[in-house]
């Protein structure tokens, strides 16, 4: 698809007072300045963020009153469950209480719902089975506030309920004994944008200062607590939250934290991943290394093993969890290219994907927990909303479907225009999910695909590129790239800095890179000032760019490459344009 370069308009005169007044190359201050910080304190503030930055528990609504009733229930000795979401952010909420519990030895155990059979959030039957385990309270994580009937029937069995989420909410909230949620309607938290893990966080923080009988905490639970904010870290990232406010310092630090004080659970990881001598760990390590690991324990039905992971004290049995999960993320890879080949190839069977207003595919060979990666794949690589759906292979239970949109197309208020189609939906403008009988599919298709014809009427079918600045080969020294690297921790909300540069040429022809040849290494040279660039998935640009002997267009990632101790600044290409 056609990708057209956005580049962001900006004032001469700002740049150059923020330059001077913060002390920062011009493309930094041009970059914070497409963030909308203009205030050099701000822009220090940004720069160099503070772990004391978190607020207080105590402002977070219904913390403070969830800490209390949990407290009370440990120095009781009633049985506490923790009910938890089988994704990376569920299991990172979950594995915080958990631990805070058992740290002040806590009767407490936990139950994660299993992804296919039961599905997302409360339900009744499970809450059925804890209850009658002699469970008195029930605390839920990443999960809960719009379950409204389940709260009412977990009150019924005599189950104390206390909710912490960050999603969306119902008409009206769920009767529980505290609700904690940084979004409550009565609430004045200044940040809605938390993720569950945080949430849990700070939960796990007012735990420990009711333990500590003051906002000061023991020396034990402090390490305890810096240990959680490395679990909120790979939680945030993993749920895709604007890594902005509360969420960039919890993943500034936190990755710190993963590296410097890993619980055990973390530390197999690390190994597992190849992480461990990594000098400092990324945003992108979260992204692409941990949470999916995690993620495929939850996909693939093994929610439960990936939390005994974060919380086991055994380095043997860490060892092995962290090796079965290595195999799950290679079963899931593998599970996620077959099937993403079959969707494609199904999609070339109705025509042109390219020219499609949206792409409904469903087959019973599908997994219902990898559905959703390849419909957001499919969806980017033809620029239209995708639906997955994983059919029972017997076909007697409803088939399993996962959407992913595009900009300007809202999936919640599609499904809901042909609901009396579907069994059952939820989710939200960007990725949803849902469950629709074998025999409504053709005549949903079609509904959806109207739907999709008249909402995308006068949208653009191409992929935008956001282009932040434009900047010469010669501004990128070392220490520059050192200060665009400050703005990191990257990711939703405050995306890697994207560079363009025009008049470059290549130098020599391009080579494939990797073992399987995805990779393009190259040289590019611009008024003299040479400079190594690759393209990660960029092998089948080979040809085409090794027949240009002109001046072209690129845009680009500036980062900092070590190789053999030495230290140099090269490009990732995103894409390219002739002159």
């Amino acid at each position: 698809m056609p990708k057209h370069w956005r580049i962001a308009n900006y004032d001469a005169d700002c740049v150059a007072a923020l330059q001077q007044a913060a002390g920062i190359p011009a493309v930094v201050a041009q970059l914070l300045l497409s963030r909308g910080i203009s205030d050099p304190d701000d822009a220090r503030l940004f720069l160099d963020p503070k772990l004391t930055g978190l607020r207080d528990p105590a402002l977070l609504p219904g913390a403070t009153r969830a800490a209390e009733i949990i407290y009370a229930a440990i120095q009781a000795g009633d049985k506490i469950t923790i009910y938890g979401d089988y994704d990376a952010d569920g299991m990172t909420a979950t594995a915080i209480l958990l631990r805070c519990m058992k740290l002040l030895h806590a009767n407490v155990d936990f139950y994660v719902p299993h992804r296919i059979d039961e599905g997302y959030s409360l339900n009744n039957e499970a809450l059925e089975k804890i209850a009658s385990q002699g469970t008195r309270l029930v605390v839920t994580v990443d999960c809960g506030v719009a379950s409204v009937a389940e709260a009412q029937h977990a009150r019924d069995l005599g189950l104390t309920l206390i909710i912490t989420d960050h999603h969306q909410m119902a008409d009206q909230l769920p009767p529980a004994a505290a609700i904690v949620h940084p979004g409550l309607p009565d609430g004045d938290y200044p940040f809605d944008g938390l993720c569950g893990a945080a949430v849990a966080l700070k939960v796990a923080w007012a735990v420990c200062q009711c333990a500590s009988e003051g906002q000061k905490v023991t020396d034990r639970l402090r390490s305890f607590l810096l240990q959680a904010v490395g679990l909120a870290a790979i939680g945030t990232v993993a749920d895709v939250v604007p890594l902005i406010d509360e969420n960039r310092i919890l993943v500034r630090y936190g990755l710190g934290c993963l590296k410097s004080e890993p619980n055990v659970g973390i530390d197999a990881l690390l190994r597992s991943t190849k992480l461990h001598d990594k000098p400092r760990l990324a945003g992108d390590d979260l992204g692409f290394s941990i949470g999916p690991r995690l993620n495929a324990a939850g996909r693939l039905g093994q929610a439960d093993l990936a939390i005994e992971l974060l919380t086991t004290e055994s380095m043997q049995r860490a060892d092995t969890i962290a090796q079965y999960m290595e195999e799950l993320n290679l079963q899931r890879q593998t599970l996620e290219r077959s099937m993403a080949r079959a969707a494609s190839k199904q999609a070339r069977d109705f025509g042109d994907p390219h020219q499609a207003p949206a792409l409904v595919l469903a087959d019973h060979d599908w997994h219902p927990g990898v559905i959703g990666i390849v419909a957001g794949r499919l969806a980017e690589k033809y620029c239209c909303p995708v639906i997955l759906i994983a059919n029972d292979p017997l076909g007697v239970k409803p088939g399993i479907g996962s959407a992913r949109s595009v900009p300007g197309f809202n999936l919640h208020e599609a499904l809901a225009e042909c609901g009396d189609l579907l069994d059952s939906h939820g989710g939200h403008a960007a990725a949803a999910g849902l469950r629709i009988v074998p025999g409504n599919l053709d005549e949903f298709r079609k509904a959806f695909c109207k739907i999709a014809t008249e909402k995308l009427r006068d949208e653009p079918r191409q992929t935008d590129i956001l282009v932040d600045a434009e900047a010469s080969l010669q501004m990128l020294t070392r220490q520059t790239v050192e200060q665009i690297e400050s703005l990191a921790p990257f990711g939703q909300g405050n995306s890697a800095p994207m560079l363009c540069a025009t008049e470059v040429r290549l130098t020599g022809a391009p080579k494939r890179i990797g073992s399987t040849g995805r990779h393009l290494s190259m040289m590019f040279d611009q008024y003299g000032v040479k400079m190594r660039a690759v393209a990660f998935g960029g092998g089948d640009w080979e040809t085409e760019l090794a027949g240009i002997d002109g001046p072209m267009s690129i845009a680009f990632r500036p980062v900092l490459n070590t190789f053999r101790g030495r230290t140099s600044v090269e490009i990732h290409l995103t894409d390219w344009r002739v002159e």
